[in-house]
């Protein structure tokens, strides 16, 4: 019997309900299975992942990954992480960088699909669009990332977009990288070894 993502999957694929606001047409880009303890809650994909088909294969993906300690076939694997855009497909550019995920695409489908992931422990909300649908704030994105501690208690651990436009949000605030990096990396090996919730007072038992 089909489970409630493997029936979601094709829709999802198929969506085309914000395409005639998209420069590039509708591409529906999410990794998702079922079996997933660790869930990215993303903006929309970018141009590159666009064209590519595929979340995070650029700049800001591999920074990621880097803030995860993972590797690329780790980081691609859906039985270890399911990526869910709040836009699931490339909504264009502005001045200043991507334009904000399409309103539409969140109340059609996410909520849905997060039913259908019972596996997920340990949610990452990467920046402002997903870090106010998932912790219901429009605090800025410092003050919600400098809740950390709250946040991972709950299995919810909020973060700034990894984009390299960022690197003066990291470098102006050290405790990210002195606290929760750390914190980060050790929430997500927890995640994958079975722990669940993330507990930053103890190790994973990996062998």
């Amino acid at each position: 019997m089909a489970t409630a993502l493997q029936r979601l999957l094709p829709e999802l694929g198929a969506c085309r309900a914000c395409e005639p606001h998209l420069p590039l047409g509708a591409r529906p880009i999410f990794q998702l299975d079922r079996r997933a303890p660790i869930l990215i809650a993303s903006q929309a994909p970018g141009r590159v992942a666009h064209a590519k088909g595929r979340p995070f294969d650029d700049a800001s993906g591999d920074r990621l990954r880097q803030w995860l300690g993972v590797s690329r076939e780790t980081f691609y694997d859906p039985a270890c992480f399911a990526i869910l855009p709040m836009g699931l497909c490339f909504p264009g550019t502005a001045a200043s960088g991507d334009l904000p995920p399409r309103p539409e695409c969140a109340p059609l489908w996410r909520q849905r699909v997060l039913n259908a992931l019972p596996g997920v422990v340990l949610t990452l909300a990467i920046g402002q669009y997903a870090l106010a649908w998932h912790l219901h704030s429009r605090a800025p994105v410092d003050v919600l990332v400098a809740g950390w501690r709250d946040g991972l208690a709950r299995g919810l651990l909020p973060l700034p977009h990894p984009s390299p436009r960022n690197q003066a949000w990291v470098k102006a605030r050290p405790w990210f990288e002195a606290e929760v990096l750390p914190a980060l990396r050790l929430a997500v090996a927890q995640a994958m070894a079975g722990l669940s919730p993330p507990d930053p007072s103890r190790r994973p038992c990996i062998a």
